[in-house]
């Protein structure tokens, strides 16, 4: 049977914010082929709601904006991309607008027309630019419209990466990454990409939990396939839980954005007491590992449900011209925002962690990149302070776009790599042990890895995903590859990296916090995972 093959200058797996600037920020020269799991409007950016942080304010600085975001990070920021970032932010900014970003202005005192800007919790000035509470998906969008009027650029839709080809692997001397086996989902069979350069912007695992604000397409596909491949994994145990997500049958972890905080919003127990001031001076504006391990001991302490967010005390006007997403859909819920609270939990939100790069977004295998939430750059440390997120996407996206352009050493002509082999595999007729092993993953995960963890409660999680991990593998060879497959297959890698990053931390460090090590270890190390095939 022959196999259908596609050859590209660059091929980018992921299609959010940091896929699409890449493939902006190439020259037309590049063929691109740019890969989309689900639609090309799905994905974690569209469902982002704070905003950038950039440094655009004559009362804010560089520096502000780099300390605020080491402090946020525990100590385990690397200064030197800390800086490195932030020093580009009022660039990456105008580089948006000159695209069509329609960024929310307000009036200033002299009449003209300038950025409204928000705060959020970490920061120590209003710098976070937005567009209402859809930002991420004004960016999204208009980012998507211009990757539409590339010619360069061919966009594939439904298509699922399953593993990286490397020159190892097919038998050729070298590391050197040659494309990837990708599943097309419309006719289930699986083509073949070969690249001149892959580009991992697969986004973060935060599905790896039971409860997350993630997309159902966060299933850490690029940091599995990384790993895989031969990839080093840092940092992996800090996984930021977002605070206030919608607690409410009908919502689906719908995200309450920081911002409201930002605006005024206070944090109430059932009864209506506000408690955040018992647990850090900075109160709702104190960053998010603080904040979600305060709603998650006072619902342990209390055995509720959930906790409230109130902003009713803000004027309707204001409230529905600055958060009008989140005021509709808690309406729709039956949650009037404006004369109500609103029943917010944690919820897994974002990786911290993930393959390591340098600072131009390049892996441990040649030819390979990783950009975005699906990488460790050293920016967030042990916690990301908000809205860094969206700005690391197109600061790397553009280095890495830079940095592919300056190499020389890249193959031109298609190579004869091995077809996709399924003639060993069959039909599966026991699906069930996917959704099976899939439930119990995110369970035990959200149980024994989350907001609080111990040395017992990680080590049951490590015995379970061993477990799993040999089950799906024999599944994998004996059964044609469906999508749950290969996600279920990348969440178990995943799982198994965080668990293991966890137990080797001893201490509580920002988003890792265990009670058998409640303090500070006097010297910040990184947590680098190596592969049995590194090197």
């Amino acid at each position: 049977m022959s196999v259908k093959s596609h050859q590209h200058d660059v091929l980018v797996i992921g299609s959010g914010a940091a896929g699409m600037t890449l493939a902006l920020k190439l020259s037309t020269d590049y063929q691109v082929a740019l890969l989309c799991k689900d639609v090309s409007s799905e994905g974690s950016t569209y469902y982002a709601q704070g905003g950038v942080a950039a440094v655009l304010d004559e009362y804010d600085s560089i520096d502000s904006h780099i300390q605020d975001t080491l402090v946020a990070g525990a100590g385990i920021c690397h200064t030197d991309v800390v800086k490195f970032t932030v020093e580009q932010s009022p660039a990456i900014i105008a580089w948006l607008v000159d695209l069509g970003v329609k960024f929310d202005t307000e009036t200033a005192a002299d009449g003209r027309q300038e950025f409204h800007l928000t705060q959020e919790g970490g920061h120590s000035h209003r710098r976070v630019i937005h567009a209402a509470d859809a930002t991420g998906r004004e960016i999204g969008s208009t980012l998507a419209q211009h990757v539409r009027d590339r010619a360069n650029v061919s966009i594939f839709e439904r298509y699922a990466a399953v593993d990286l080809i490397t020159e190892n692997e097919v038998g050729r001397p070298g590391k050197r990454c040659l494309g990837a086996y990708v599943l097309n989902l419309e006719t289930q069979e699986v083509e073949l990409f070969q690249a001149r350069f892959v580009v991992l912007a697969t986004g973060g695992a935060s599905k790896v939990y039971l409860y997350t604000s993630n997309p159902d397409t966060a299933s850490g596909d690029g940091i599995a396939m990384a790993w895989r491949a031969g990839c080093r994994s840092g940092n992996m145990e800090f996984n930021q839980f977002h605070p206030t997500c919608l607690y409410h049958p009908l919502a689906k972890s719908f995200l309450i954005s920081e911002a409201l905080r930002g605006e005024g919003a206070r944090l109430l127990l059932p009864d209506g007491t506000p408690f955040m001031k018992r647990f850090d001076a900075r109160e709702e504006l104190a960053p998010r590992d603080i904040v979600a391990r305060a709603i998650d001991h006072e619902m342990k302490r209390l055995g509720c449900d959930c906790v409230y967010l109130d902003i009713s005390h803000k004027d309707k006007d204001f409230i529905t011209s600055h958060f009008p997403t989140i005021y509709a859909r808690c309406l729709e819920l039956g949650i009037d925002i404006c004369t109500s609270p609103i029943p917010v939990v944690p919820a897994a939100h974002y990786t911290c962690g993930g393959i390591v790069t340098d600072i131009n977004g390049a892996t441990d295998i040649p030819n390979l990149y990783a950009i975005g939430e699906s990488s460790f750059t050293g920016l967030h440390g042990a916690n990301r302070m908000a809205s860094n997120s969206l700005l690391e996407c197109m600061v790397f996206a553009s280095a890495a776009a830079r940095h592919i352009q300056l190499q020389q050493n890249s193959i031109s002509a298609a190579l004869n790599i091995p077809a996709w082999d399924e003639s060993q595999v069959t039909d599966s007729d026991e699906d069930v042990v996917i959704s099976h092993n899939w439930d119990e993953l995110r369970r035990f995960m959200w149980d024994y890895v989350g907001i609080v963890r111990t040395d017992k409660r990680l080590q049951r999680a490590r015995r379970r995903t061993r477990l799993l991990a040999q089950e799906v593998s024999e599944y994998y060879s004996n059964y044609k590859i469906t999508n749950d497959l290969l996600e279920l297959r990348n969440l178990i890698t995943v799982a198994e990296l965080i668990i293991q990053s966890a137990i080797q931390r001893k201490e509580s460090r920002g988003l890792h916090f265990t009670l058998d090590y409640p303090n500070l270890l006097p010297e910040a190390k990184d947590t680098i995972l190596v592969p049995p095939n590194f090197g």
